[in-house]
């Protein structure tokens, strides 16, 4: 993958996607506030040495630990909910597998879920599908659903 990013061009499709509360875009990292997230949370788009990483991190212990809890009590894997978001957006699933999870508190006390996103194709039209995929599948998870509903 080359590191032809257009972050310009990536802000753009993620503001048209209306999924964000807000976009901000500096030292070629793209970082999308969560909608409907009381606390700070954010999916961002990083250019790393070996390529693209993407991101959701809050520094909110409560908002990690219920999309953990989520996870435990269901019977499905992070892998396989961002396989399924993936596939949604029409990323080859077949030919390119979704990357491993990294789940860990970072240096700066972030609880936060990872994946580097795997090469081939434009990095700008890669890289904003892997974080369309992360919204759409953190955005049913814990309380990053935002509130529940009473019946």
């Amino acid at each position: 993958m080359t590191t032809d990013l257009r972050i310009d061009a990536l802000v753009d499709r993620m503001t048209a996607s209306g999924k964000f509360a807000s976009i901000d875009a500096s030292d070629g990292m793209v970082r999308c506030r969560a909608r409907d997230v009381e606390s700070d949370a954010f999916y961002i788009l990083i250019r790393a040495e070996a390529g693209l990483i993407v991101r959701f991190e809050t520094p909110d212990r409560w908002l990690s630990e219920s999309v953990e809890a989520e996870l435990y009590h269901s019977s499905d894997s992070l892998e396989e909910l961002l396989e399924e978001s993936l596939d949604e957006l029409e990323w080859p699933i077949d030919e390119i597998p979704v990357t491993t999870f990294r789940h860990f508190r970072s240096d700066d006390l972030l609880y936060t879920f990872e994946n580097d996103i795997p090469t081939g194709g434009d990095p700008t039209e890669v890289g904003g599908t892997w974080l369309l995929a992360y919204e759409a599948t953190f955005r049913e998870l814990g309380d990053v659903a935002g509130e529940t509903k009473d019946a």
